[in-house]
């Protein structure tokens, strides 16, 4: 099987960081590709280097959107292949070879995962998600996996198009968890790769809102867990992080 993959890219101001998201990209040796770039109608050189690369670029979308998750479900309305995956700016596909290796192991699945390299902004290896992570990208990965927090990042998450819901853009911080979930609940075949899918720039917009990431987290957790589990759930992750704290 050489099932297409469609890879989003969504970015609003990013020309610094943007190039390496893209040629992370166009480098795989994988050649069914749809990459789609949506911008958020960019004010700096964004656009210069979209056009720099255009003609290897299956779909750009340039206009004013509503946040990070309205311009990914621009993107994910957009995409046609069998799979979907979100590499946003300043993240970049673990390695040129990442989804040949992917499809040589499994030919076909609902949800490939993996763990995260976590980089800065100059690209420098910081650690694995799962070395800060309690859950270490839990095999098998579940809906409940996601209940004590984040088990997997969607980086590193990619998911047959045909169960991949829309993101609930009421959730201004915190969709991509409830986007997570949902899709584990409409998946069957979940499969998690024994090698890093993708090197993650920390940083985003959940670690600059904490508490207000905090408060959406603990609601969506209520809609997904009921209100017992998820209070249960909450205690222990703030003794997770006293517990870190005080170490």
């Amino acid at each position: 099987m050489n099932p297409q993959i469609s890879i989003i890219t969504v970015v609003y101001n990013g020309g610094a960081l943007l190039e390496k998201t893209i040629q992370s990209v166009l480098s795989q040796t994988y050649t069914n590709i749809e990459y789609i770039i949506i911008d958020g109608k960019s004010t700096d050189n964004t656009g210069e280097i979209i056009e720099k690369y255009k003609s290897k670029i299956s779909k750009v979308l340039s206009e004013k959107d509503n946040g990070l998750y309205h311009a990914m479900d621009k993107g994910l309305k957009l995409a046609t292949g069998n799979y979907v995956w979100f590499m946003n700016c300043g993240d970049q596909i673990n390695d040129e070879k990442t989804i040949e290796r992917i499809f040589e192991r499994h030919s076909d699945g609902d949800i490939f995962y993996s763990d995260t390299a976590l980089i800065d902004e100059s690209g420098k290896y910081l650690s694995l998600l799962s070395e800060v992570s309690h859950n270490k990208a839990p095999d098998p990965l579940t809906p409940q996996a996601m209940s004590q927090g984040m088990a997997v990042c969607h980086q590193s998450f990619i998911v047959k198009r045909s169960i991949a819901p829309p993101f609930d853009l009421r959730y201004k911080i915190s969709a991509d968890i409830d986007w997570v979930i949902k899709c584990l609940k409409n998946g069957s075949t979940i499969y998690k790769l024994p090698f890093c899918l993708s090197k993650f720039l920390v940083g985003g917009i959940s670690s600059k809102n904490r508490w207000r990431a905090v408060r959406e987290r603990f609601i969506l957790y209520n809609h997904h867990f009921g209100w017992s589990k998820n209070l249960y759930n909450h205690i222990f992750i703030v003794g997770r992080v006293v517990k870190k704290i005080f170490k």
